[in-house]
């Protein structure tokens, strides 16, 4: 099962472009124009004093990092190769292969993409300096496994509905710009603003990992157990649910569509 899985995720980094090389530059493009842009608007907008003291663009990457890793993780989980593919036709493979396997690509070209960037910006222009890096990759992690929930939820929806679940995942992912809270921390939001962010898991990943990563920051409004078990039950009920349509899915389903 494991040989399996490495192989998959070898095909599914690979499905990007024919160059892995390339493949990893394409995403570590996309980081480094998310971090130019919240720089340059920052910025513009003269808003730079509104962060946490210490390393500004550290601010930025913590956020822009994590967003990346959760919202990647849910559109590689969701679009993963359901029981319909042509691939599930070959014995050995079956969905939860095909689950793991986009799970983990994800993961791999995110963390190798943060790793590079991190090592260019603390060689290049100055050295980096986190208070706690064991529990600022935790949040990490925690983004990506939020991620894979979500990400399941939507696939074993996907066969019932496969042009909703498209646009959900999307508006998800559109979404997340704003109610991710990378753009601010929690402590300086009030109450009535808190309630728009709270409901996401992504919000509490990002603002605990700031804690870790500053010294001075220390986040009294998320909390990232609520992260944890919402995560665990949604991978219970994205479980369900796929193995509720594996038994139910038929051929003729997307030709109806």
């Amino acid at each position: 099962m494991a040989e399996l899985i490495f192989h998959n995720v070898v095909r599914g980094v690979r499905q990007g472009h024919s160059n892995a090389y390339a493949a990893l530059g394409k995403n570590m493009m996309q980081i480094l124009v998310f971090v130019l842009v919240f720089y340059m608007m920052f910025s513009m907008l003269g808003l730079r004093g509104s962060a946490i003291r210490g390393d500004f663009l550290l601010y930025i990457m913590s956020g822009i990092f994590l967003f990346m890793v959760h919202i990647k993780t849910v559109g590689a989980v969701a679009g993963a190769e359901g029981p319909n593919s042509a691939m599930m036709k070959h014995a050995p493979m079956n969905t939860i292969i095909a689950i793991l396997s986009a799970a983990l690509g994800s993961l791999y070209t995110q963390l190798l993409t943060l790793f590079l960037i991190l090592f260019g910006y603390h060689v290049a222009f100055k050295p980096i300096e986190v208070e706690d890096p064991a529990g600022a990759f935790g949040m990490l992690m925690l983004a990506w496994f939020t991620g894979c929930a979500v990400g399941l939820v939507f696939l074993s929806i996907k066969p019932w509905a496969p042009m909703l679940v498209g646009v959900m995942t999307t508006l998800y992912q559109r979404a997340n710009m704003i109610a991710s809270g990378k753009m601010f921390v929690a402590n300086t939001l009030p109450g009535y603003m808190l309630a728009m962010f709270d409901w996401n898991p992504l919000f509490h990943a990002i603002d605990q990992c700031r804690g870790f990563v500053f010294r001075n920051y220390f986040p009294h409004n998320s909390n990232w157990h609520y992260s944890l078990w919402l995560g665990i039950i949604l991978i219970m009920i994205g479980l369900m649910g796929e193995f509720y349509t594996r038994r139910h899915v038929s051929a003729s389903w997307y030709a109806r569509r």
